[in-house]
């Protein structure tokens, strides 16, 4: 396999001449007019220092410049640093002082910390403005500018040379740095071009963060297919529903709370929206309330469901294209599919022994897309990659035929009175009653017990909720241990992470603070 990132963009302005590229606002460039911007960004990447896999943060919204920095830092032999756009200017000057980042690349948007993270972080020692307001760029390199400088030739970084450092989301803790290589997402690029569909016909929304590798993957694989990228800012409900109309867009990728956000524009039930074929979401588990009020809408939309985390390039399994469709998949559409084609996967007991089919464990992983290890942890890289496999810290159930079935994060069981609970499956139940428009559900202390189920929930606008009729539905529907044991119902909206999960070390902290343990 030729395993280079820069080699997709090289076949794609070679076999789509005249095939648009990128749309973005009232710009639009054809993949030869972007192959040759990147070749020129290179070089003015190289005049800053760039080479030998040196790092480059980039930290802007959603954007074709943000497109061709991902190529132009391996073109001139960097590795890329996408930084999350949500998180504050602490975690943002941890990550780049952690991996010595020498360049940023940023826009408009986040301009405005630059000198205190000039400040914070000493290895930076060049700044590449991303944005369109010239004033707000004032003194710094702009992207056009490089793009508009002399072509330099590819550096061919491939196979085992780093490709970037991808800093998770550090819920836990301080974010670690996972190192990926050419050969790691070059193999996601290939799976996920094969397994989702993409071709020269594929039209893809930017919608999600671009940083996140839940989109990133897209913006490898439909390069690879040569299609066509189109880029919102950042996420707008209704914004992402006139993209879609305005352009044809055939694919998006976006997480469960998204979906659900657009389903509340209001009359989404009419807009031509013909051109999408498929919805794909990871990130978080699609609540049932959710997927059914989305086919309600759009009986024959293909909801494509994939699990995979920073450490996979991301991608470990996908619904395969015949269990996409609702009233095919049934049951099976709650399943996150079956491995992908590069990929091993294994559900295993606390001693590493494989369970048998149907009996809960922790999904480990082997193959080419798993990570290199963390940035500068080697211990906790040699920890999760015990025996050869990277262990992933979720909780799963694999049926007879393959398809895996994600329970839980192992970190979000609650252990009450010696029976392990799954907080997804109580989240599933609450989330279908009338009313509902969030739910978390938490383990919390409890002396008797040790721990005990609480939901947190969030009612839609008007809804009557209260602990007892929680109470009442979810013991209508589950086990009587796993009925919630109190309930907290709240106005505001649970607190998300930038991948659009719940956080839930936020919901879980005032219930566990002063205590040694946290289980």
């Amino acid at each position: 396999m030729n395993e280079r990132l820069t080699q997709m963009l090289r076949r794609a302005a070679q076999t789509r001449p005249r095939g648009v590229a990128t749309i973005c606002g009232t710009r639009q460039r054809t993949w030869p007019q972007t192959l040759d911007r990147v070749s020129r960004a290179a070089a003015g990447l190289r005049a800053l220092g760039v080479t030998g896999g040196a790092r480059v943060a980039l930290l802007a919204l959603n954007s074709d410049r943000y497109l061709e920095a991902i190529f132009a830092v391996q073109w001139s032999g960097g590795a890329m640093m996408p930084l999350n756009t949500r998180l504050a200017a602490a975690d943002l000057a941890f990550m780049i002082g952690d991996a010595a980042a020498t360049v940023l690349c940023v826009d408009e948007a986040f301009v405005h910390l630059l000198d205190g993270l000039r400040e914070q972080c000493p290895s930076l020692t060049g700044v590449v403005y991303l944005g369109d307001d010239a004033a707000a760029g004032a003194g710094l390199v702009r992207w056009d500018t490089l793009a508009g400088g002399d072509p330099m030739p590819d550096a061919d970084r491939q196979g085992s040379d780093l490709a970037g450092v991808f800093y998770t989301g550090g819920s836990t803790g301080r974010p670690k740095g996972v190192m990926l290589s050419h050969g790691n997402l070059v193999s996601n690029a290939v799976n996920a071009m094969h397994v989702i569909g993409y071709d020269a016909s594929t039209i893809y929304l930017h919608a999600a963060p671009m940083c996140h590798l839940t989109d990133g993957m897209s913006t490898l694989a439909v390069t690879m297919a040569g299609g066509t990228h189109v880029f919102v800012p950042k996420f707008d409900a209704r914004q992402v529903l006139e993209a879609v109309e305005a352009h044809a867009v055939t694919n998006v990728t976006l997480v469960p709370t998204m979906i659900a956000m657009l389903l509340d524009v209001p009359g989404v039930e009419s807009m031509r929206l013909s051109s999408l074929v498929q919805f794909m979401f990871g990130s978080a588990p699609m609540p049932e309330s959710t997927l059914q009020r989305a086919t309600a809408i759009w009986p024959d939309m293909r909801f494509l469901h994939g699990w995979g985390m920073t450490e996979l390039s991301p991608v470990g399994t996908m619904l395969p294209m015949s269990m996409r469709l609702p009233a095919v998949a049934g049951e099976r559409l709650r399943s996150c599919g079956l491995a992908m084609p590069s990929v091993e996967i294994r559900i295993v007991d606390a001693d590493d022994r494989e369970v048998p089919r149907g009996t809960a464990g922790e999904i480990i992983v082997r193959g080419p897309t798993v990570m290199q290890g963390y940035w500068n942890r080697p211990e906790e890289t040699a920890a999760a990659m015990r025996g050869g496999w990277f262990h992933t810290g979720d909780a799963a159930v694999m049926d007879e035929d393959g398809y895996v079935f994600i329970v839980d994060r192992l970190k979000d069981m609650i252990i009450s009175g010696g029976e392990n609970i799954y907080s997804a499956e109580i989240e599933n139940a609450v989330s279908l009653m009338p009313g509902v428009a969030e739910v978390a559900v938490i383990g919390v202390p409890d002396d008797k017990w040790g721990e005990r189920v609480l939901a947190v929930v969030v009612p839609r606008e008007g809804a009557a909720i209260d602990e007892a009729s929680v109470q009442a539905w979810a013991r209508a529907r589950l086990a009587g241990y796993k009925v919630p044991r109190s309930v907290h119902v709240r106005r505001e909206p649970l607190p998300l992470s930038g991948a659009g999960k719940v956080l839930k070390n936020e919901l879980r902290a005032p219930y566990w603070a002063g205590r040694k343990s946290r289980i």
